[in-house]
């Protein structure tokens, strides 16, 4: 018989820095989650991927055990990291702080596609262009 799941809990966790604080921390410990065990083995799968921001999704059993789906990281990290930014505009309609290229753009598609709610590479693509101009970032030749 399958374990009933009590609680699904979405955090964001910077890749191989789990810790007990929050937000981790309390959102695991209201589920009488074991924290470090969530911790250690987070940390051990994300080591390789050098702090970057990545959704995780944990999910919850009647015997407070769980399991963890890492899902990979938002569009707005990615595209920061391509157009090497810190932050994106503040007045994206106005204001241009970047640009990436197309061929970036599509590396970011296809690295994205699992998540995403298609599985059409050219829509996939033109969801990573709007997010990039909603952040006001120019997509170039």
């Amino acid at each position: 018989m399958a374990k009933k799941v009590v609680a699904q809990i979405k955090l964001h966790v910077p890749a191989g820095q789990a810790n007990p604080a929050p937000p981790v921390g309390p959102a695991l410990g209201q589920h009488g989650v074991n924290i470090m065990q969530f911790c250690k083995s987070f940390n051990e799968q994300t080591k390789d991927k050098d702090g970057i921001t990545l959704p995780v999704v944990i999910s919850v059993y009647e015997d407070k055990k769980f399991d963890f789906i890492i899902k990979t990281p938002p569009c707005s990290v990615l595209i920061k990291r391509a157009a090497n930014l810190a932050k994106a505009s503040g007045t994206a309609g106005k204001e241009k702080i970047g640009s990436v290229t197309k061929k970036q753009v599509e590396e970011i598609a296809r690295q994205k596609l699992a998540d995403l709610n298609t599985t059409d590479l050219e829509v996939a693509k033109k969801t990573v262009a709007g997010t990039a101009r909603s952040m006001g970032i120019d997509i170039v030749e």
